[in-house]
């Protein structure tokens, strides 16, 4: 049997073990230490300078903590993108809050900026006025920044990015994870690069960073003792993998051409089949995490599917709505149709940024060959 072909494999750079000896012959093992002091500033240098970066053990954190810093509590209102992880929408619940799901537009495939001024007038004229905006990148695709943030300036809500799949896309020369008031992007095993497991929160200054660090190290009061006025969280991300991080980093313009050189082949390779793929907009620079592409029906992408799978080749349907989430089902949501038709033809393609060249044209023949 052929080698197993991924969806997203960890690539690593060969750095990473220089920096995690020098945590292990320092003795720097906690959450705290010079990989992690270091790893924040570079992101923060890469990310233009200008926000605070705090490092934690998951993107799923830095969106608790986004909330928590927002003041998010129990029978508040967020608006969120239905078409995303859970990982986007649970947060919300551990604040007791409840969900607004909001659907997909068609250009990118995320947030519609219409159906979310919708919802905002309707909680505005009904219950009462949204407490923030979770608005996604999905797959790396910027989703329509200027607008979104029009929407969330001229109602006063702030707006929480998960840019947890986008480190390396950016909109007008300007990095995703910079937009928001709060932005989070993950490093997750399967991200475009990795520390293993952990994330980023990138706030706006020095005071919310150090809030962030205080909620996210158990909300420890500065007394000699251990005395706690708030509930905190263990949420930082160690010396360990932030010397991973480091070194995954030195090659992340790399890892963003291969993803990039991925989506081109297969857009070329499978140009006559007649599917879909998702462009870039006018000014968008996707750092094209996963090739995703629309088939035609339902059964054709389950036929592809499935006959990958019988060939080794790891593929994923395109996310299922939160709408459409058993757990999430009972909560309000304004949809257009649009996330339910992608995530029935939808197929996200293998694309890890080591896939040679014999290996994309392997999964295209495959797909070819078995198109209905």
């Amino acid at each position: 049997m052929n080698k197993k072909i991924w969806l997203s494999a960890p690539h690593l750079s060969g750095e990473e073990q220089k920096y995690v000896r020098d945590a292990f012959k320092t003795n720097w093992l906690a959450p705290k230490g010079p990989n992690i002091d270091a790893f924040e500033t570079d992101l923060q240098n890469y990310l233009g300078g200008k926000k605070e970066i705090v490092a934690l053990n998951s993107g799923t954190a830095a969106i608790h903590l986004a909330m928590v810093l927002l003041g998010v509590t129990e029978g508040d209102e967020v608006l969120c993108q239905s078409l995303t992880f859970a990982a986007t929408v649970n947060p919300i619940i551990y604040q007791g809050a409840n969900p607004v799901f909001i659907d997909s537009e068609e250009e990118t495939w995320n947030m519609c900026p219409v159906l979310l001024e919708k919802a905002i007038k309707d909680s505005i004229s009904k219950r009462k006025k949204p407490k923030a905006i979770i608005a996604v990148h999905l797959y790396g695709m910027p989703f329509k920044v200027k607008k979104i943030k029009e929407i969330s300036k001229k109602y006063a809500i702030p707006l929480i990015e998960d840019a947890a799949s986008a480190l390396g896309s950016e909109v007008q020369g300007e990095k995703c994870g910079t937009f928001g008031d709060y932005g989070i992007i993950s490093f997750n095993g399967n991200k475009i690069i990795t520390t293993s497991g952990g994330g980023i929160l990138i706030t706006n200054d020095k005071e919310q960073k150090e809030k962030a660090i205080f909620f996210a190290t158990q909300a420890q009061d500065n007394t000699p003792h251990y005395q706690h006025s708030y509930i905190g969280y263990n949420y930082r991300m160690s010396n360990v993998l932030a010397g991973i991080g480091r070194g995954q980093l030195a090659v992340l313009n790399d890892r963003v051409k291969a993803r990039r050189r991925n989506f081109e082949f297969y857009k070329r390779e499978l140009k006559e089949s007649g599917y879909l793929f998702l462009e870039e907009l006018s000014g968008v620079k996707s750092n094209r995490w996963l090739t995703c592409m629309l088939t035609n029906t339902f059964e054709e992408r389950e036929k592809i599917r499935k006959t990958l799978l019988e060939n080794n080749i790891e593929t994923r349907p395109l996310w299922k709505p939160m709408h459409l989430q058993p757990i999430f089902q009972n909560y309000l949501v304004f949809t257009n149709g649009i996330s339910e038709n992608l995530f029935s033809k939808g197929l996200c393609l293998p694309s890890s940024s080591d896939l040679t060249e014999k290996q994309l044209q392997r999964i295209c023949s495959i797909i070819l060959k078995h198109t209905i």
